[in-house]
Parts: C-alpha cells; structure tokens; sequence
C-alpha cells in the first residue's frame, strides 16, 4: 500500500470545452466517474481508492463548477468526450469505476474503445433498458419528493439526509444544477440509451457490478440482466447500503473494487 494523497484539480482543453479534473495518490491509474451526487475530493472512498492507486476524477459537463455546452445534451457525448480526456492523458488500457450515471458513462466508453479499458467496476449503474417497455427499470426519481427518494437512496436515510437549511447558498445552486443537468441527460429516454444494450455485447473487459442491499432505484434483477449484456461480468451486493455506497459503507466497496481490480 502507498501513502495516501489529496487530489488537486487541472483543467484540459478538450473538444474545446475546459474540463476540470481532480488526480491525485500513487500507483497505476484509476479512472473514476461520480454520480449524481457530485463528490468531495476528500470523500472518505476517494482517499481509501487513492492509497492504492492514482485516482483520476473528472467533473461532468453541468455538475458542480463544471460548464455545460450546449453541444452535449446525451451521456454518449460525455463518454467520447472521456476518451478523448483519456487519450490526452497518455492512459491505455485503465482501470474504470463508475457510480450510478457515472456507470452509464462507463458502459458508454467500453463499447466505443474496445482496447481503452483494462477492468470495469460500475457501482449502482443505470444506462440500459431490460424490463418491459411499459414498465420503468428505474423509479422516476423527478417525480418524488426528497423525503421519499432519501428512503430509494440510503440505507438509514436518517443519517445520511442533508438539512438544506445548514447548506451555503452556492452549495444549494449546485445542488440544483446538478439535478437539472441530470434531467436533461437522462430524461428521453429514461436513464437509459436504446443502443447500449446492444453495443456491451463488443465489450471486451472483465467487469463487476455493484449495488447497495438496500437500494431502491437499482433492483438485483436489473443489475443481474445489466451483468448479463457483458461477455464477462458478475456481480456483487454490498450490505448495509443503498444505491450510494460510497458514502454509506466507503471502506467495504473500496475493499471489494480493490479486490476485483487487482486480481
């Protein structure tokens, strides 16, 4: 194991949009994509991650600080504008963790670069449809109010809800930036992309999929169907967590990454 690091930020022209990207701890690269959650480069599961490898986190066009142009309006555009990113990097053949959209953006990239991906981790992931085509796979989350929707996310929603009145006003801007970007990338079709199900046939990298017991947006059935539109997948339930692992059970889902990725 080596030292752990805190991550700093750059920013890369790519496809002439600046794009920030947080790195930072030793070892071989690890591709990381976060949710809709955004992150904290000191989150709890980034500094377990980055005592191992060399941790690398781009923020999504519209979330957080990051610009959103009017030209990506899908999470395929986000998925060539990474390998792009990839490629400036001088990174081949590396190491990929997604969390829930982050895993779409994942599964997007290794349909697209068939060599780019050495291991694919996606952790709660939405991006396909398996389910009947009048039936939603995923709970219509913009729909709900924020008391249910805590209830899908967490485990214990009573200690993992954030009392908006305790957040700075730029905190909560970002809070609302962030969802709006996520309806405009997921809303039509629904958290999914009619293609991709199709196109992880062509993908070539062992990959694990994750999911919280206790997550209320991602069923086991649906990550088991997910797993089995890979040529080589499994998958893998974390206890005592719901669709955000990260945050509820950070040291458990580290290990269980870790493990997969290094053996």
């Amino acid at each position: 194991m080596t030292g752990e690091s805190t991550l700093t930020g750059s920013t890369y022209d790519i496809s002439r949009l600046e794009t920030l990207v947080f790195s930072g701890g030793d070892g071989a690269p690890l591709f990381l994509l976060h949710g809709e959650d955004y992150f904290a480069p000191d989150d709890t599961f980034i500094r377990l991650l980055s005592q191992h490898r060399r941790v690398i986190v781009p923020s999504h066009p519209g979330f957080g600080p990051s610009v959103l142009p009017d030209w990506i309006d899908n999470v395929e555009d986000i998925a060539h504008l990474y390998i792009a990113l990839l490629d400036r990097l001088d990174l081949r053949e590396v190491d990929v963790v997604g969390c829930s959209i982050g895993g779409w953006i994942a599964a997007e990239m290794a349909t697209k670069s068939l060599d780019l991906i050495h291991k694919l981790a996606l952790v709660g992931p939405v991006g396909v449809k398996t389910g009947p085509i009048d039936r939603l796979d995923v709970p219509d989350i913009f729909a709900m109010s924020q008391q249910k929707l805590d209830g899908l996310l967490y485990h214990d929603p009573s200690s993992a809800r954030i009392d908006p009145a305790t957040m700075t006003d730029e905190q909560l801007a970002t809070l609302a930036r962030n969802r709006e970007t996520l309806a405009l990338l997921t809303w039509e079709p629904y958290m999914h992309n009619t293609k991709l199900r199709h196109r992880l046939a062509n993908s070539k990298c062992p990959a694990l999929l994750l999911r919280g017991e206790s997550d209320g947006l991602i069923s086991a059935e649906y990550l088991a169907a997910y797993a089995g539109l890979f040529p080589d997948a499994r998958t893998l339930t974390i206890p005592q967590a719901g669709h955000l692992p990260h945050r509820e059970q950070p040291e458990r889902l580290a290990s269980a990454i870790l493990a997969f990725l290094e053996n």
